[in-house]
């Protein structure tokens, strides 16, 4: 999540396909012995400052009935996505709904240009920043779908749900077969610091393996530096299993098993 926070990556995160990690085996690698202190518990870090301050409140678009269309193979990839429905959560309905730039484009440039939230995505400025890093996902083989995600209909957070293992991410751990990986961003001030990060994950989590019966672990790399990401994973069941060094960050390697 990066900015879980904020969510998940909301910190130095580039889209799933896109990195180009150093080799396997360099000191940050989870593969790699290294320093014992790099598995620590991160339960406790203390929250990431400064978590006020995010664009005020927004007003639902029309138009999140229907479904938005995806790439041919992605129903191979992430098993139908945009099908996976509803589900209740302690906060209230929760659904994914594919991204549509002609339609969600301004909401979500604005949240990418909160200053909490640039701290860790880092795409801040002009909304074409923010249609390219879209554009690279859609117009891609499907191994990583952004999303909106609809609490009692009212869009309030962007997902990222994206195939670790096919993520050059898969480098930096022992990945397997249909590991899927989540980055997330809550959208405003007011939606932060009260759990409720924590709860949509476990949600978010348990549609992940109800709907990929291949897939066994779920995956999130937050920056070390994003304390209050680390600790929703946590709240939601994801295990600390190390650190990595990644081109743009260095990320907590967070699991959540079957």
């Amino acid at each position: 999540m990066q900015a879980a926070e904020t969510a998940d990556d909301p910190g130095a995160r580039g889209t799933p396909g896109t990195r180009s990690p150093e080799p396997a085996g360099h000191p940050g690698d989870p593969r790699n012995p290294g320093n014992p202190a790099d598995l620590e518990d991160t339960a406790d870090l203390s929250p990431f400052p400064g978590l006020a301050g995010a664009p005020a409140g927004y007003a639902a678009p029309a138009g999140y009935g229907a479904p938005c269309p995806l790439p041919a193979d992605s129903g191979d990839l992430l098993d139908r996505l945009a099908d996976w429905g509803p589900l209740p959560t302690q906060a209230g309905v929760f659904q994914l709904v594919p991204v549509r730039p002609e339609r969600d484009l301004s909401l979500v440039a604005t949240w990418m240009n909160d200053p909490v939230v640039d701290a860790f995505w880092n795409l801040a400025g002009p909304a074409s920043r923010t249609a390219a890093h879209l554009r690279a996902q859609l117009e891609g083989d499907g191994r990583s779908i952004p999303c909106l995600g609809l609490l009692d209909g009212l869009p309030m957070s962007y997902w990222e749900i994206y195939r670790a293992d096919l993520d050059p991410l898969a480098r930096y751990y022992p990945s397997r077969l249909h590991d899927t990986g989540l980055h997330l961003l809550i959208g405003s001030a007011e939606d932060r610091g009260r759990g409720l990060g924590s709860a949509l994950l476990r949600g978010v989590t348990a549609l992940v393996l109800r709907h990929r019966p291949r897939c066994e672990r779920v995956v999130a790399e937050p920056d070390i530096r994003n304390h209050a990401s680390v600790a929703a994973f946590r709240a939601a069941g994801f295990r600390h299993a190390g650190q990595a060094d990644l081109p743009h960050k260095r990320a907590a390697l967070l699991l959540r098993e079957r």
